[in-house]
C-alpha cells in the first residue's frame, strides 16, 4: 500500500510541478533540459520505490502511475473544464502579424521562440506573414499564414 500512495503523491507532484514551469517546457528541448529530466527521473525513481527494488514492487508502481493517468484522463472527458485547467488552453501569441506581448509574457515565449516555429514549419521569416500563432496545449506553436 505504501507504494501505491508513493506513486500517487509523486504523480501528483510532477504534475504540479509541470504546470507551475509552462508549456514553454514542452517546446524544446535544451541540454540543460535533458540533464533536469534525467535527474528528476532518478529522483522520481528513488522516491517511489524507496529501498524496494523488486519486480513485484516495480509492476505495481507502474500499474498505479498508469491507472492514475488513466483517471485524469477519464475526469478531463466527462467533467467540465477540467481539461482546460489540466492540460491548460490554447493561447493565441500572433493575431494578423501583431505579437500579443501580454499574452507571450504569460506563457514565457519569445518572439524568437515564435520565430523558430514559423521558420521550421512554414518557411515564414517575417512576424507580418503570420494570421496567427498560436501555443498549444502540448506545448508547440502552430502557425497559421496569412495566404491560408
Amino acid at each position: 500500500m505504501d507504494m501505491i500512495i508513493r506513486a500517487v503523491a509523486i504523480y501528483l507532484v510532477l504534475l504540479v510541478v509541470f504546470k507551475i514551469a509552462g508549456r514553454r517546457t514542452l517546446l524544446q528541448m535544451t541540454s540543460f533540459d535533458l540533464i533536469l529530466l534525467l535527474i528528476i527521473s532518478e529522483a522520481t525513481q528513488q522516491a517511489l520505490l524507496g529501498n524496494d527494488f523488486s519486480i513485484t514492487g516495480a509492476a505495481l508502481t507502474i500499474i498505479t502511475l498508469v491507472v492514475i493517468d488513466m483517471l485524469f484522463g477519464m475526469v478531463k472527458k466527462y467533467v467540465s473544464g477540467a481539461e482546460s485547467m489540466i492540460d491548460g488552453s490554447p493561447v493565441i501569441l500572433v493575431e494578423n502579424g501583431e505579437l500579443l506581448y501580454e499574452k507571450m509574457k504569460l506563457a514565457d515565449i519569445s518572439c524568437d521562440d515564435i520565430m523558430a516555429s514559423a521558420r521550421n514549419n512554414q518557411g515564414i521569416y517575417k512576424i507580418a506573414d503570420i494570421k496567427f500563432a498560436i501555443l498549444e496545449r502540448n506545448g508547440h506553436i502552430s502557425i497559421i499564414t496569412k495566404e491560408s
